[in-house]
């Protein structure tokens, strides 16, 4: 039985977490550990298929961190070998493939963003990319594949679900789960976390260590975070997230946006601990805020993004520095401002054209008509951009 700091120990770093997996696990891997004289090996994997880390992610993340701070090993698996694969975790139809110039472009930007949460010490992080271990020769695969059953694979819910739909499951999707499940193998995991959709994947990368004669991983999954509409996990292709890289006046700006009922898990889980009771829901929001911003930003940009709030919002007046983009006229000498957004912002077309549609973007105060998608060079040149009642930008045309 592990002794009881190592029980103390597992207790804080499982605070938060869904599953902590097999039970007691990550205490007797602590204790084990200790008297191995050594630090645990805490695997993350993620597949670069966007370039962009949110708020979401940062729940994963912050849980490494602690991790870290406890004096242990992260291993952040950038997956790229797997990223041409797919994760098909919550997908009801194959993912589309990205180039690889696509992930590597990502990779490199993952990685740079996850460091505003790790510590980069080297003591302290290992990061690592899959294609190091993942150019698997014919024997090695058909070993991997012996490892698994099709009946545990049809275990799985979201292939469950298509199975009994008569929905196709490609043989690359198979795969998926087995190479990340490889991925603990290459590393010698002893602990693998990861979020609640997660959790088939984590638990078979156990049933694939032990098939290749290693100690089994013990894993954590960690709640889902809700995006900024209160209702769907936080994504960037559902606009309802916050990016880690986010300017702080919009980092502010969204967080305030966040429903009051969403309000606790994004404290617990980001900031870990519960939202102050002696706050009503406004102030509390303000506060949680300013700390997100202090924490990927700094305190006195988030002390400026607060005053730029008000000043803009609370005050009703124009920031006053603007950010420009630059815009290029089509041939028939028009703007289309779809085009714009999508651009300036990082938001889709589709996304661009709905907030025309629903008069939520205006030029120089003026209010889009629905439909207004393309405004002349004229109009366009030097007007400020405004979507919604956060986001200006002032417009350059060549």
């Amino acid at each position: 039985m592990p002794s009881a700091p190592e029980e103390g120990q597992s207790t804080a770093l499982a605070r938060n977490a869904v599953d902590c997996l097999p039970e007691g696990a990550l205490a007797e891997k602590l204790d084990a550990a200790r008297k191995d004289g050594r630090r645990l090996r805490v695997k993350l994997g993620i597949d670069p298929t966007a370039p962009d880390i949110h708020l979401g992610h940062a729940v994963v993340l912050g849980k490494l961190r602690e991790f870290q701070d406890a004096g242990h090993l992260v291993v952040l698996i950038v997956g790229d070998s797997t990223a041409q694969v797919g994760d098909p975790s919550g997908r009801s139809t194959l993912r589309p493939m990205l180039s690889l110039q696509e992930i590597e472009a990502n990779a490199q930007t993952f990685q740079d963003q996850a460091l505003r949460i790790l510590d980069p010490d080297p003591e302290r992080l290992e990061v690592r990319r899959n294609s190091e271990w993942l150019g698997l020769g014919m024997t090695e695969v058909l070993r991997l594949m012996r490892t698994t059953t099709v009946a545990q694979m049809l275990e799985r819910d979201d292939f469950a679900k298509r199975w009994s739909q008569a929905q196709p499951i490609s043989m690359l999707e198979l795969m998926y789960p087995l190479l990340q499940g490889y991925d603990s193998v290459a590393v010698r995991a002893d602990l693998e976390l990861g979020g609640t959709d997660q959790k088939f994947n984590l638990l078979l990368g156990r049933d694939i260590q032990r098939a290749y004669g290693q100690p089994e991983q013990a894993i954590m999954t960690m709640p889902i975070l809700v995006g900024v509409d209160g209702r769907q996990k936080m994504s960037k292709s559902l606009g309802n997230h916050i990016g880690i890289t986010d300017s702080p006046e919009e980092m502010y700006g969204k967080t305030l946006s966040i429903p009051d009922e969403a309000m606790g898990d994004y404290y617990r889980l980001l900031l870990h601990r519960e939202p102050p009771t002696e706050l009503g829901p406004r102030d509390a929001k303000r506060l949680l805020a300013r700390e997100l911003v202090g924490w990927l930003h700094s305190p006195e940009q988030a002390q400026a993004a607060e005053a730029h709030f008000d000043r803009v919002f609370v005050e009703r007046e124009a920031p006053e520095q603007i950010e420009e983009a630059s815009v290029q006229a089509g041939r028939d000498g028009m703007v289309h401002l779809p085009d714009v957004m999508a651009q300036a912002l990082g938001i889709s077309r589709s996304e661009a054209r709905r907030l025309i549609e629903q008069g939520g973007v205006s030029l120089d105060e003026i209010p889009l008509s629905a439909g207004e998608l393309d405004v002349a060079v004229d109009r366009a040149q030097g007007a400020v951009l405004k979507v919604g009642k956060r986001r200006f930008r002032r417009l350059r045309v060549s």
